[in-house]
């Protein structure tokens, strides 16, 4: 029996028999009569992206959210959201559906409920309601609440995001990048108080960035430097891993007005945090104190990373001299006298060069240890007009020692040990004899290349040849420069030359053993000698007659060789008949990647051809 809802009238076989019109029929319903369809059956089938409206949603539209959406949801406003997500970490997403449209910004859920979890967020809230107190204090001129409201400024420490963010301390070196071009940037900065840049900022990051060069310099773990027209470029390898950054150049900045200060001081906020970690960590790894105390003399005169590097020394024997105390009597009396043995009466940097062969460790990798020789034996002096900083920490980094022009110099200009003055002015008021006068980009591609090269090139006056990046792989490129190649086959002929050498050396140190052990004195090993080259000659004349005779012997009839190149080209359409269309089209794309390669490296010759062409028309 049929069911009928409550309040509706159910139709009898009496109302069906009185001749009832479907209209009354309908009334009876309470349906209109456009309305009187059949309803589906229960087994009809929904459409795929139906969704009945207050059922859960599904796919990207439950997977992401849009900024606006984020900050309703975490009930903040845009600057403080901002300012969460960068120390957080947190990024915009790129959804494969974007649901609201294109012209929104995107970040996962979750990321959106690891942020409403953070503590921090009810700090940035109560420091944002400290801010209304103090301005609604100040309008009132309520000017002793206002006094109190600032010894009750809400504060926050980013220690816990740093250790949360990098669970380990390699994790922290692999994102150092641009923390260090960032700290970088902001040291060569001017403080301005429009936007916010404070001077005791700008003291922090200048700190921060010399303690990081005077570690790579000390532990000798510079590899490349490159001189750009946005500034140098460094690169460094500790503890494995490569850490590439960006320094300005030594000059007055001018601040742009398209750039948010606001969002490059949070960033920086979160990486003087970031960085202090790293040095502490570096520092202790090479028995070293943080923070290091440096003199405030040197420090007044803009030599920081010298008298850090002074602090280094200082440690280094203050360690060699515990480490004598804290042994026996006997002992101690012993060690001093192996230290006057070895030291020099009357010289004050002897204890300090046996301190530094103390600390030279066996650990270190094969490059390490070339870099740390490559200047030895060397003595630099440095004029005003060369980039100061940057030589300071390149030239040590590699073993040379280093002065300059002014006070707190560790040697004068007319010290006779000097053996390279680096000059970048065509005069000079004095000159001596016993020095050499490069240019300054004679040391940077002197690191590059690993090589000590000819100075004939960077000479005073002279234009200096080409600075190639050490970041560019020329024969990936498909274009190796002249000078590139000229350097390259001056090291092959020196390393073939220091294998020969070498390797005479060794069959004459293994003859004279062989010799000995047979009993023959010197003029029996010179007649030995001597037969031994006359047989070699018989033998050689005696294989050249046989070849000729070969070569005589055989026929006159060639057989013509095959097209290679026909051949080769028959080959590659077969192959690409029977690949599928997917990779045929991924082959097509890669040979028009070739073909713009070759015509780049081909546009690259033309110039210099016409370079050369217009020097010799000079």
């Amino acid at each position: 029996m049929r069911v009928w809802p409550a309040g509706r009238p159910a139709l009898t076989p009496l109302h069906t028999s009185l001749g009832f019109p479907h209209t009354i029929t309908a009334i009876l319903h309470c349906r209109s009569p456009l309305t009187t369809r059949r309803s589906p059956p229960s087994s009809a089938v929904m459409p795929k992206h139906y969704r009945l409206p207050g059922k859960k949603k599904e796919g990207n539209a439950a997977k992401y959210i849009t900024r606006s959406q984020a900050v309703k949801y975490l009930q903040v406003n845009l600057s403080v959201f901002r300012k969460l997500c960068i120390l957080k970490g947190i990024f915009p997403r790129e959804p494969k559906k974007k649901v609201k449209g294109n012209h929104h910004t995107y970040y996962h859920v979750k990321d959106i409920l690891f942020l409403k979890h953070e503590p921090m967020l009810e700090t940035l809230r109560d420091i944002r309601a400290y801010e209304k107190k103090v301005k609604k204090a100040g309008t009132k001129k309520n000017w002793d609440l206002v006094e109190r409201l600032n010894k009750q400024e809400p504060t926050y420490s980013l220690d816990r995001l740093v250790k949360e963010r990098y669970p380990t301390f390699i994790d922290a070196l692999r994102d150092l990048d641009d923390c260090l071009s960032m700290v970088h940037l902001f040291a060569a900065l001017p403080a301005v108080e429009r936007e916010h840049i404070q001077v005791g900022q700008i003291h922090k990051c200048r700190r921060l960035s010399h303690e990081w060069q005077a570690y790579i310099s000390r532990t000798h773990k510079l590899r490349k430097t490159f001189l750009s027209v946005k500034g140098i470029y460094y690169q460094a390898e500790v503890q494995g891993q490569t850490i590439t950054w960006l320094t300005p150049h030594a000059l007055q900045q001018v601040l742009p007005t398209d750039v948010d200060y606001n969002i490059m001081l949070t960033f920086l906020e979160f990486y003087e945090t970031l960085l202090g970690f790293v040095n502490f960590k570096l520092y202790q790894s090479i028995n070293m104190k943080y923070l290091p105390i440096i003199d405030s003399r040197l420090e007044a005169l803009a030599a920081d990373l010298y008298a850090l590097s002074r602090y280094f020394d200082a440690n280094a024997r203050a360690s060699v001299v515990e480490s004598i105390d804290v042994s026996s009597s006997e002992e101690s009396e012993l060690k001093l006298a192996q230290l006057q043995h070895h030291l020099p009466t009357n010289e004050l940097g002897a204890l300090m060069n046996l301190v530094e062969d103390v600390g030279e460790k066996d650990e270190d990798d094969a490059e390490t240890k070339e870099c740390r020789n490559f200047f030895k034996d060397m003595k630099f002096f440095l004029s005003r007009e060369v980039p100061r900083e940057s030589l300071l920490f390149v030239i040590p980094a590699f073993g040379g020692v280093v002065s300059w022009e002014g006070e707190g110099a560790p040697f004068p200009e007319s010290d006779q040990s000097i053996t390279h003055q680096i000059v970048d002015r065509t005069t000079q008021s004095r000159k001596f004899l016993s020095r050499e006068y490069v240019q300054p980009q004679w040391i940077y591609d002197c690191v590059n290349f690993r090589v000590i090269l000819p100075i004939d090139e960077y000479l005073v006056g002279r234009v200096p040849p080409p600075h190639l990046s050490p970041f560019v792989d020329n024969e990936a490129e498909g274009h190796v420069p002249e000078y590139a190649e000229a350097i390259k086959r001056a090291e092959e002929i020196e390393a073939a030359e220091k294998k020969w050498e070498t390797a005479i050396l060794q069959k004459q140190d293994l003859d004279e053993l062989k010799m000995e052990l047979e009993g023959y004195n010197y003029y029996d090993r010179q007649n030995v000698s001597k037969q031994k080259d006359a047989e070699g000659t018989d033998a050689d004349a005696d294989s050249d007659a046989s070849k000729k005779k070969d070569v005589e012997g055989t026929d006159a009839d060639e057989v013509p060789l095959p097209d290679l190149k026909q051949i080769a080209e028959d080959a590659d359409n077969m192959s690409k008949v029977l690949i599928s269309r997917r990779n045929r089209k991924l082959l097509e794309a890669m040979e028009f990647g070739n073909q713009s390669k070759r015509a780049r490296v081909e546009l690259l010759k033309e110039r210099e051809k016409k370079i050369d062409e217009a020097e010799k028309s000079r």
